[in-house]
């Protein structure tokens, strides 16, 4: 794990095996959280382990079908999550999402920022504008909605302050083929990150990334079948277990 404000996980690194569920036991959270994307893969992992630890979560993603099967899935657990179908790429209903959870819950203590889309793998020149622009707007614009949103609420409650998680990429490092857009707005996040950070100081906001590579999920598994590589090959990659990275994100949260 790659920590300096940010978290790196290693897919070559870590096993493939779920990892137990992590439970804090006597510090179990009351907290509250926002996690956008929670509907599959990554987001739905890590609103899984925050809720089984006592976080209320507030469950963001534009299906609303997927965001209650969470629920479902989280038992009892469920009894603490807000749904709340929204895109993050609108100003408007971001504002409706921070609106909703202080309604709902009084306060935000966590930020994760997990909603993330990527383009076509199609040669750079023959991206569309459309193309990239919608890459653009979810995770890069998307992310700074939020955080915009977490900063005006995190700043005025009491106690003040709270945390942002970003999940940037093994991009954020090193691109592969075909993926400009994907690419360029993971970079772009690890900069919008250090800059949170800074800015949040004075309002006792912190702020990190975490950096995932091959987290086993429904996108991720085209990767172990092959994908192209730098070199020019196709190739297969091992992929880790979400639960690592719902883990580490929990530990964060902490």
């Amino acid at each position: 794990v790659w920590l300096h404000s940010q978290s790196y996980l290693s897919r070559a690194n870590l096993p493939t095996q779920p990892a137990p569920p992590c439970d804090r036991g006597k510090f179990q959270s009351t907290e509250t959280t926002i996690i956008t994307g929670a509907g599959t893969g990554i987001g739905k992992a890590v609103a899984l382990a925050l809720l089984q630890n006592g976080y209320q979560v507030a469950l963001a993603g534009r299906r609303q079908a997927l965001l209650a099967q969470v629920v479902a899935d989280a038992g009892a657990a469920g009894a603490r999550a807000l749904v709340v179908p929204t895109d993050v790429s609108d100003p408007v209903s971001v504002r409706t999402l921070f609106t909703r959870t202080k309604e709902a819950f009084g306060r935000l203590d966590l930020l994760f920022n997990n909603a993330g889309v990527g383009a076509p793998g199609i040669p750079l020149e023959e991206l569309s504008y459309a193309q990239w622009q919608t890459v653009v707007a979810i995770n890069l614009t998307g992310v700074f909605l939020c955080t915009q949103e977490a900063f005006k609420l995190m700043k005025s409650q009491e106690p003040r302050g709270g945390r942002i998680i970003n999940n940037g990429s093994i991009s954020a490092h090193a691109p592969r083929p075909n993926s400009a857009p994907y690419t360029a707005t993971k970079h772009a996040l690890t900069g919008l990150t250090k800059a949170t950070a800074l800015d949040g100081r004075k309002y006792d906001i912190a702020c990190g990334q975490i950096d995932i590579g091959n987290a086993a999920t429904e996108l991720t598994a085209r990767m172990a079948q092959g994908v192209p590589q730098a070199n020019g090959q196709i190739a297969g990659e091992p992929l880790m277990a979400v639960e690592h990275v719902a883990n580490a994100v929990l530990y964060m949260a902490n």
